[in-house]
């Protein structure tokens, strides 16, 4: 009972994603909706994350699963993708690199600030 309860209560969050992408003309995905909410209910301590560790952990743990619709596409779709796969792959190759580095730096400023903060408070 209590991974229903779970499951229900991450199911409502995404359906009030859907709702907010439905009513908002903006061009942001429901995921994102949801994601957001889920981050700020925790966040404000309003969810307990124990109200959705269990479930979330199981659907983290078969999420390659959730990859295999995705890459049949790409394969009934080769005929396609043939003539352009030089280009697929510089831009993958580059926006990968252009994350890495960016993520990289991003993580450099906040450990940086961490230990700045820390040397202050001593």
């Amino acid at each position: 009972m209590k991974y229903m309860k779970q499951l229900l209560t991450i199911l409502l969050i995404s359906f009030v994603g859907e709702l907010l992408n439905y009513f908002l003309p903006l061009p942001i995905p429901a995921s994102i909706y949801g994601m957001i909410i889920l981050f700020t209910l925790l966040m404000t301590g309003l969810l307990k994350l124990e109200a959705v560790r269990d479930v979330g952990m199981f659907l983290i743990e078969i999420m390659p699963i959730m990859f295999i619709p995705a890459s049949v596409g790409l394969m009934t779709s080769w005929g396609i993708i043939r003539p352009l796969i030089v280009q697929i792959i510089v831009i993958t190759v580059a926006t990968l690199l252009l994350v890495m580095i960016i993520s990289g730096r991003i993580t450099q400023l906040v450990i940086r600030h961490g230990r700045k903060e820390e040397q202050e408070h001593e």
